[in-house]
């Protein structure tokens, strides 16, 4: 039995679930999302989402918690949202925003300039003597996540200084230099 899909989802106040046609709508303060679903059953009473599985199939039994899992960060998301930090660690990286563009100095002859997606706030953050962080904020998990995952991938950590676009708190695997 999956431990993780038998656990209720709570509804906050605020947060209106739909579900029609395998298709299940989740609306709140800072937005809407939907997520198609399939192998499993998904009702909502008593201020609770529960997701139950018809059968024992190996579909239904893979399905059960990563359906619980994706309508619980749903309904965080419309109520409260998420937040991703990443840090530019490294002499000259620097990053500044205009909108939704995100202008990036990692040390390349070029600077990158990103065009984030509109559901996703930027923040940039420079202060004297701290290495610049980058905020990204939205209702939709995944999609942070993504955008988060692009903006590392320009520049990963490397082992040996530590220099590259890492998450705030990440503990990186440090190397020793080669010895004399």
């Amino acid at each position: 039995m999956s431990r993780i899909g038998n656990n209720p989802v709570a509804i906050p106040e605020g947060v209106t679930i739909d579900v029609k046609d395998n298709v299940i709508t989740v609306k709140g303060k800072l937005g809407e999302l939907t997520q198609k679903f399939e192998s499993v059953e998904i009702t909502v009473k008593d201020g609770e989402v529960s997701v139950a599985r018809p059968s024992d199939s190996k579909e239904a039994r893979t399905n059960h918690g990563l359906y619980r899992s994706l309508v619980k960060n749903m309904v965080e998301g419309v109520s409260q949202g998420w937040t991703k930090q990443l840090e530019l660690v490294g002499v000259g990286y620097r990053a500044s925003n205009q909108g939704q563009k995100l202008d990036l100095a990692l040390g390349f002859s070029h600077n990158i300039v990103l065009e984030v997606a509109p559901e996703v706030k930027v923040e940039t953050i420079s202060e004297k003597g701290k290495n610049p962080i980058i905020k990204l904020t939205s209702y939709d998990k995944q999609l942070v996540g993504q955008v988060a995952a692009k903006i590392r991938g320009y520049r990963k950590p490397e082992p040996y200084k530590g220099k590259g676009v890492k998450f705030v708190g990440e503990v990186l695997r440090r190397k020793a230099g080669k010895s004399a």
